[in-house]
């Protein structure tokens, strides 16, 4: 199978393989498994933070960091299609007693002028904001990625008003791979991120929180909570030391293999995109023009050999990834054809 369903797919590389069995550990939660300490500080220092946090995925990676900045009864400001609001269990409003203020958006991209308008402060009949949560990498628009200036905005306008700022960056290195800049130049206005070492970057399981010590030392805390207290970690935090070192840097060719299945699929008979706003590793696109709801276009792409997923009845997602070649894509792009035929 020619799987694109995610970047969440990959298999560790033999180097992560070798590095797991390898690995030196101990208890994390008495802090002493050394592999898992190296982690964190070295997913500090690339992100420019003070302290991060190993822990076992994303989405409790941005459970604890919305549990940090807020109060039970505010508000947390995000894009309407955010993965905090739309994929993560409600995990806002379960552990954080926190309600989402969904601001619309064409590519994912928030503006200071959309988020000024909802920020609310404290008022007996409403609740008031307590965090602006920006998504970078955006996922469900399509890997679109922050400029820098709408980033610096947010958070100069947020800490002009004394609120902070989150960064859901699941994919931030494909946003430094597609900028041509390091991550920590892109994170440097937020008070915390989290990214993924299981997406683009291949690891086999967790992510990274980051930000100020004392922050970071609380959401330990929250991490236990979670049941995300993890015993000889080393052994997965040793193939995440490989994805950091090893693996951004062959992130263009993702890029450069999405921008290729992008391409082929803006030529297939009923099936829309615009290949020109395609930056990192994923392509939505339209397959309303063929006459099949996305559904029946994933079953006849699976009887072919290809995975992809749909999001909606209209829209598919594809993701590049170390494990799906120039060679898949094409084959993809044929099997995608084939499907889509009347």
């Amino acid at each position: 199978m020619i799987d694109l369903r995610s970047d969440t797919v990959t298999k560790p590389t033999p180097a992560m393989r070798r590095a797991m069995m390898e690995a030196e550990v101990g208890d994390d939660v008495y802090g002493e498994d050394p592999t898992v300490n190296r982690l964190e500080q070295r997913a500090a220092e690339i992100a420019g933070k003070e302290a991060a946090l190993f822990v076992p995925s994303g989405t409790m990676g941005n459970t604890i960091a919305v549990k940090l900045h807020t109060e039970h009864g505010q508000e947390v400001i995000c894009d309407s299609r955010s993965h905090v609001l739309d994929y993560e269990l409600a995990m806002m409003a379960w552990f954080s007693g926190c309600l989402a203020r969904a601001i619309p958006t064409e590519e994912g991209i928030l503006a200071w002028d959309q988020v000024r308008r909802h920020i609310r402060p404290p008022h007996a009949h409403y609740a008031p904001t307590g965090l602006i949560e920006i998504e970078n990498t955006h996922n469900m628009a399509g890997g679109t990625v922050y400029p820098m200036s709408v980033i610096r905005e947010i958070c100069d306008g947020a800490h002009e008003r004394g609120l902070k700022v989150h960064m859901d960056g699941a994919r931030v290195f494909n946003a430094a791979a597609a900028m041509n800049v390091q991550v920590r130049e892109i994170v440097a206005p937020v008070d915390t991120v989290m990214f993924c070492l299981s997406k683009a970057l291949g690891a086999p399981v967790g992510s990274m929180l980051a930000g100020p010590a004392g922050l970071i030392a609380k959401g330990r805390l929250y991490r236990k909570r979670l049941g995300g207290g993890m015993r000889q970690a080393g052994v997965l935090a040793a193939a995440g030391l490989i994805a950091l070192e090893d693996t951004p840097q062959r992130l263009p060719e993702d890029h450069a293999n999405a921008r290729f299945l992008a391409e082929g699929l803006a030529r297939i008979p009923g099936i829309r995109i615009d290949a020109r706003k395609v930056a990192t590793n994923i392509v939505v696109f339209d397959v309303s023009g063929t006459g099949r709801a996305s559904a029946e276009i994933s079953a006849r792409l699976k009887a072919r050999g290809v995975l992809i997923n749909g999001i909606n009845e209209r829209l598919m997602r594809a993701v590049t990834h170390y494990d799906a070649t120039r060679a898949d894509c094409a084959q993809a792009l044929e099997a995608v054809a084939g499907a889509a035929a009347k």
